[in-house]
């Protein structure tokens, strides 16, 4: 960490040390319970957010090199608290005018499952995101791994604590999320101002699969990242998302290579008409 311009120089480095010794590190799990309130607090402000997602694919042959690469772009908003992904272009070209009302009825069909398992997890008492799946508290993620080796470091100009994870392969487990979860390892940034998570790697200490492999495969050693940034002083909001190694889910989403999602654009929006049953247009909202 840096303490002053020159660390260790005369009164100045002793003034910082001094600094430090007075604001020990936060106890982790007191942190991390802080991020989790900040989330839920947050996401009031991030559902006033409209940003623009270039997704990119790199499928790679036996030598490692790549073969194929893929492109989609979507527009990314909520609506009727729900967080919806809308696809614009695909490999560089704009939708069909039929390409583009499959997406519309897509949506549509999302967003009223989404209420639907939202209104049951709540008759049942659980806590959802706002998708309507279960949520892994951070209660739960402590019983399923552990975190150590907190440390103070300078992210994007800005104080953080980063702290390692590593799940527990023991560990009992209540639903596939947590398996997950519990196969993991990887490293967490959360912003010391905000409460705010900045950044997230982790990579997967054992073969994930579901269904036998046929609905989820996630190789060994598959690795991901994800960084946000403060967007307009107020809210954190997603930059980038990186993805290397094999992972399948359904017939949706597979890559044997590499991922790269780069976000962008962000603006407010609010929804002023109706573009298809139950759902509005977003557009930008002055501020």
């Amino acid at each position: 960490m840096i303490l002053t311009v020159a660390l260790g120089w005369g009164v100045a480095g002793g003034r910082a040390q001094g600094l430090n010794a007075e604001k020990p590190l936060p106890d982790i799990p007191a942190l991390m319970h802080e991020v989790e309130t900040h989330q839920k607090e947050a996401e009031a402000v991030q559902k006033d957010y409209l940003y623009h997602a270039v997704d990119m694919v790199q499928q790679l042959d036996g030598n490692g090199r790549v073969k194929k690469t893929e492109t989609e772009e979507y527009d990314v908003f909520w609506v009727e608290g729900v967080q919806v992904h809308k696809l614009t272009k695909k490999n560089g070209k704009e939708l069909s005018a039929g390409e583009q009302q499959k997406q519309n009825k897509r949506i549509d069909k999302e967003v009223t499952r989404a209420r639907e398992r939202r209104a049951k997890a709540e008759a049942e008492g659980k806590t959802t995101d706002s998708n309507g799946y279960e949520e892994v508290t951070v209660s739960r993620l402590l019983e399923l791994g552990s975190f150590s080796n907190a440390r103070r470091v300078m992210l994007n100009g800005r104080k953080t604590i980063a702290v390692d994870y590593v799940g527990d392969p023991k560990a009992r487990t209540r639903n596939r999320l947590e398996n997950l979860i519990r196969d993991v390892a990887g490293t967490v940034w959360v912003d010391e101002d905000d409460d705010a998570i900045s950044k997230l790697e982790g990579h997967f200490l054992d073969t994930f699969k579901i269904g036998a492999g046929l609905v989820v495969n996630i190789q060994k050693g598959t690795s991901f990242s994800l960084e946000q940034r403060k967007i307009n002083d107020e809210v954190w909001l997603p930059v980038e998302v990186d993805g290397r190694g094999t992972a399948r889910v359904f017939l949706l989403f597979r890559f044997n290579g590499n991922f790269r999602e780069v976000d962008s654009g962000y603006r407010k929006f609010k929804v002023t008409s109706t573009i298809l049953p139950g759902i509005g247009k977003p557009s930008d909202r002055s501020q």
